[in-house]
């Protein structure tokens, strides 16, 4: 019994820094969980993390996250990248193809090191089956922005449990207003947008 005892204390001793760390990342990180916004038919089309208002996220062990598109007459490439707050850990850069309006799920390893997430349009390629990695990076279009973090609070599980209940629904379409509004984002719903987005998955191999 006093082993079990000392061996919890030394797990709460050993949490307190981390969680006191986290909490101080939560309120100081400068997330933008909505990015476009800017002039110009690509950099003002909307790209949208689905995450908490504070940009800040600890995901569930499943590892799943998803980002939301806004329609473009002309879609372009998407740039999706995750790397170490700290540190000089190499980047995880995903290519995705040009889409209409929809929905993306990703999975990410688990997290134990805060992870800073960060997802753009190629508004600089103009041809966008040629352009080469290096150009591809070069976007105009505002990044969304968001910060991975591996403890989690009560803010965290509508939004685990809505990634959970799009996951269910890969490969099928969502009505857009309720999904949006699930997440906070019912203002982004205009006229412009269609009544259902798709659900892609393409790392449900993962």
């Amino acid at each position: 019994m006093v082993f079990r005892r000392s061996v919890l204390l030394a797990a709460v001793v050993l949490f307190l820094p981390l969680a006191s760390a986290q909490q101080n990342q939560r309120n100081v990180f400068p997330g933008r969980r909505v990015g476009g916004g800017t002039r110009g038919e690509c950099s003002a089309r909307v790209l949208a993390h689905l995450v908490p208002e504070t940009s800040v996220f600890s995901p569930a062990p499943t590892g799943d996250l998803a980002l939301v598109r806004g329609p473009s007459a002309q879609p372009v490439p998407l740039a999706v990248t995750f790397r170490a707050q700290r540190g000089e850990a190499e980047e995880d850069l995903r290519r995705m193809p040009a889409r209409p309006a929809g929905i993306t799920l990703l999975r990410v390893p688990p997290i134990r090191e805060a992870m800073v997430w960060e997802s753009a349009f190629a508004c600089e390629s103009d041809d966008s089956t040629t352009a080469d990695d290096l150009s591809f990076v070069e976007t105009a279009s505002p990044p969304a922005l968001s910060l991975l973090v591996a403890v989690s609070e009560p803010g965290d599980l509508p939004v685990q449990q809505a990634l959970a209940g799009l996951r269910q629904q890969c490969g099928a379409s969502v009505p857009t207003a309720e999904t949006l509004a699930s997440f906070g984002l019912a203002d982004l719903a205009t006229a412009q947008w269609p009544k259902h987005l798709p659900v892609d998955c393409p790392d449900s191999a993962r």
